[in-house]
């Protein structure tokens, strides 16, 4: 049996316009071995994913699961559910648990309603307090 890169050379050589007498010599191996090796073809190596791996999470899931969804519309922090979880015997860190949650997070975002109104019927008024050293500035900018 041939080695894997042998293999892999004959086909190359073989490409490259090589005859099977020539591959043969150059490889040091007979005629009838270069011709048997030419007929199979050549098999790209197949990578699969490795199946999922249970987790240190995994069996404390669908009490997580329940506790957002009771949750609803408001938001359980990781860490909150960190401390529950810790208490029925979970071991795992709080990283696994926020990558987990964070797909069910819902961000509430209200949409920008602008308000625009004609020139010279609105003011807009910008309050600041600066503090210099022991004595504030306070500057009121006006903008009609």
């Amino acid at each position: 049996m041939l080695t894997k890169e042998i293999f892999v050379e004959i086909h190359v050589l073989h490409r490259q316009g090589h005859g099977i007498k020539a591959i043969a010599r150059q490889l040091g191996i007979s005629k009838n071995t270069v011709c048997k090796y030419l007929k199979q073809p050549i098999e790209l190596p197949a990578y699969t994913s490795s199946p999922a791996r249970s987790t240190k999470l995994e069996s404390f899931k669908p009490y997580i699961l329940v506790r957002i969804e009771a949750a609803k519309p408001k938001w359980i922090p990781a860490v909150v559910l960190l401390r529950e979880i810790r208490e029925q015997g979970y071991q795992g860190g709080i990283t696994i648990l926020r990558n987990f949650v964070f797909p069910y997070k819902q961000v509430m975002v209200e949409p920008i309603v602008r308000f625009e109104t004609e020139p010279g019927e609105q003011m807009q008024v910008d309050f600041t307090t600066i503090r210099k050293g022991k004595q504030q500035l306070r500057n009121v900018n006006v903008t009609p």
